[in-house]
């Protein structure tokens, strides 16, 4: 049975963790104390729940929960080396773990454990954060609040940080919380109700005071030529600029981008004083372990073109790179990890936006959210004084930490696919949507596309959330059509590297029987329609330098020779040959282009269904039902190919495995002698 101590820690942490003007994604952490019987001694037991290292308030579950002995924890007082040696005291804390299981400790467990309350909530605020980062924030902690919240000077998150809330906390009783300086806030209560009622007020209060004392423009007066565009040139010139961003993030590793143009970012871009903050940095460790210590910011204006803006960010980025690696140099130890990585997190462009980056979607996401709550915090901070963030060397401690390096090494090892973000056509059923499927459970963010809008986002729900995959509209035989639905995944998921032709249909008659419009018709969605698709992303790919794959999903048919099928087959050998074609040319970007040719893949297929089955199992003399058994029978393996065999061909040939392969057609047709390859 659940403690209830637990059951009100738990509920309370996602009604805090849920409302962003309390605390960002996975920042901050709660506790309680109680009791519970000691299933050894039969003896009742003091424990502290707190949340474990990685987890998130707004979706906290008991498994997310450290589980200590608090009399063994408190012990840790008398064994404590020091500030020079305080990380061992997270080692330490696995010897005051009751019970198994559970989440790993975390750095701020002993602000938690050592602090005389039964409940204490540490959060990150925008507000609290602002008053933490302001020049004189001790003073305003003071104007504020009175003597119930008590100012604390910047110190790193660990064991002396805990004693020195606890000693707060046992000189003042009077108050109810602290301001962390540089940092974020702590509050405190005998129950759950009231320390969550202190959060909130320290919270509201500051928000409140801002909102009432801030001066005007706290980022300054606009700067000319700085404001936004109009929503459909900016997020036009956006997304022209996402590959070469794309290329620059991932300069050291393939990095996964956001977009947003958010009121907050452009807002900020578009006043005098962006350029002096955003030099300052983050300053509250969530924050710049997120976006790194600051981003790379365009310093042209909004009606700079695609073409000067490229250039100039091609040369900003060789300069951000040269200065973190002096960054790094200044601050690093023989002890240090090693450097990791160069190249930018956040990037901004007036009039555009902000596009953000990480190892996946949800990361990249969530990065961009820390640098809009960065930005809170400037605006705060500016309103009312003067913003000023902990200095380089402490950011590069908490950055380089080898705490934060162990962190990192428990993580999960990537999918295969990680990183890698991928473009479907005509994935709303059938194959493309098995292929969509298989590709994001490999690790990749997807982009269904289809002619049917509607389909294409129930498919991609059924896949994931939107950090996994997204629906967009693509009528593949329309240019601007196709363009659109490019520039929609690269804005999505910041560019591309897999590349899936697979929108088809098919029209079975006679040659005497077809029509000027049915051949028109198949080959505008397959052999033109994959024209348009690898033209429109084959730039972005060439513009990213990250190579790539361009798939196309052929057939059997364009190497075999059947009755009543001209128009279908005459366009996938068009499209088999654009295999070959575009392997030669794009082989120098490091483009992959392969192909496969399926055969007989009846269940689960949009062609088949919508009438091409009837008319091969009446061209073949059996019921239509039947017709995936007919064709099985007709391979050297005497097995029915599903939509799902064609799928894990696609996956191979864009896996590492076959780095070296391009040019190659893949047949997927259990076995037909007279569709070899020659």
């Amino acid at each position: 049975m659940t403690n209830t101590a637990v059951t009100e820690l738990i509920e309370r942490s996602n009604r805090l963790g849920s409302d962003p003007k309390n605390t960002n994604y996975a920042g901050g952490n709660t506790s309680a104390k109680g009791s519970e019987i000691d299933p050894v001694t039969g003896e009742p037991v003091e424990l502290c729940w707190v949340k474990g290292s990685g987890g998130d308030l707004g979706t906290l579950k008991e498994s997310g929960l450290a589980v200590l002995r608090l009399d063994r924890m408190r012990s840790l007082v008398d064994v404590y080396p020091g500030l020079d040696r305080e990380d061992e005291m997270v080692a330490a804390f696995d010897y005051c773990l009751h019970g198994k299981g559970g989440a790993a400790p975390s750095i701020d467990t002993a602000m938690h454990g050592l602090v005389d309350a039964a409940h204490v909530d540490h959060l990150h605020p925008d507000s609290g954060i602002a008053i933490a980062t302001a020049a004189d924030g001790e003073e305003l902690t003071s104007k504020i609040f009175g003597d119930k919240v008590v100012w604390v000077p910047w110190r790193r998150p660990g064991f002396q940080l805990g004693l020195d809330i606890a000693k707060i906390k046992a000189d003042n009783p009077q108050a109810i919380g602290c301001i962390l300086g540089g940092h974020g806030i702590t509050a405190w209560g005998a129950t759950s109700e009231e320390s969550e009622a202190n959060s909130l007020w320290i919270i509201d209060t500051a928000a409140a005071y801002i909102a009432q004392n801030a001066k005007p423009e706290p980022f300054g007066p606009a700067l000319d030529g700085y404001a936004a565009l109009p929503e459909t040139e900016r997020r036009a010139k956006a997304a022209a600029l996402a590959p070469t961003l794309r290329s620059i993030a991932s300069h050291d590793k393939p990095m996964v981008g956001h977009f947003t143009d958010a009121d907050v970012v452009l807002d900020f871009l578009a006043s005098a004083e962006h350029p002096r903050l955003a030099a300052l940095g983050t300053s509250c460790p969530d924050h710049f372990l997120r976006t790194k210590v600051k981003p790379l910011v365009l310093d042209l204006p909004a009606s700079a073109t695609v073409e000067e803006s490229i250039a100039r960010l091609t040369e900003l980025h060789e300069t951000y790179r040269a200065d973190y690696q002096a960054y790094y140099d200044r601050n690093a130890t023989p002890h240090s990890p090693a450097i990791r990585g160069a190249d930018p997190l956040i990037i901004l462009v007036p009039g555009v936006g902000m596009f953000s980056y990480g190892a996946n979607k949800q990361t990249a996401r969530v990065a961009g959210e820390f640098y809009v709550n960065a930005i809170n915090v400037m605006r705060g901070a500016e309103g009312l004084s003067s913003y000023a963030p902990i200095d380089e060397a402490e950011k590069f401690k908490i950055e380089y930490w080898a705490l934060e390096e162990a962190k990192l090494a428990r993580m999960p090892k990537p999918k295969s696919l990680a990183s890698r973000i991928a473009l479907v056509t005509g994935a709303a059923s059938g194959i493309g949507k098995a292929i969509a499927t298989r590709l994001a459970a490999e690790g990749a963010c997807v982009v269904i596309a289809d002619l049917d809008l509607e389909k294409a986002q129930g498919a991609a729900a059924e896949i994931g959330n939107t950090d996994v995959a997204v629906g967009v509209a693509a009528n593949v035989a329309d240019e601007d059509a196709v363009r659109a639905s490019i520039d929609a995944a690269v804005l999505a998921f910041g560019g591309l590297d897999i590349v899936v032709n697979n929108a088809g249909l098919s029209l079975s008659k006679a040659l005497l029987d077809t029509t000027v419009a049915d051949w028109d018709l198949q080959h505008n969605v397959m052999a033109k329609g994959s024209f348009l698709v690898s033209k429109a992303a084959a730039k972005v790919l060439i513009e990213q330098k990250l190579g790539g794959d361009i798939i196309y999903i052929s057939s059997k048919n364009s190497v075999f020779a059947g009755p009543n099928n001209i128009a279908y087959s005459a366009t996938k050998a068009d499209q088999a040959h654009q295999v070959r074609l575009l392997a030669a040319e794009l082989g120098e970007y490091g483009v992959k282009v392969n192909g496969i040719n399926p055969d007989g893949v009846v269940r689960g297929s949009g062609i088949f269904a919508g009438g091409w089955g009837a008319k091969r199992a009446a061209v073949y003399g059996v019921p239509e039902e039947e017709l995936g058994k007919y064709y099985a029978q007709r391979t050297l393996l005497k097995r029915e190919v599903l939509p799902e065999n064609v799928a894990n061909a696609v996956f191979v040939l864009c896996s590492s495995d076959l780095s070296h392969t391009t040019g190659l057609h893949i047949p997927v047709d259990a076995g037909v002698a007279a569709a070899f390859l020659r």
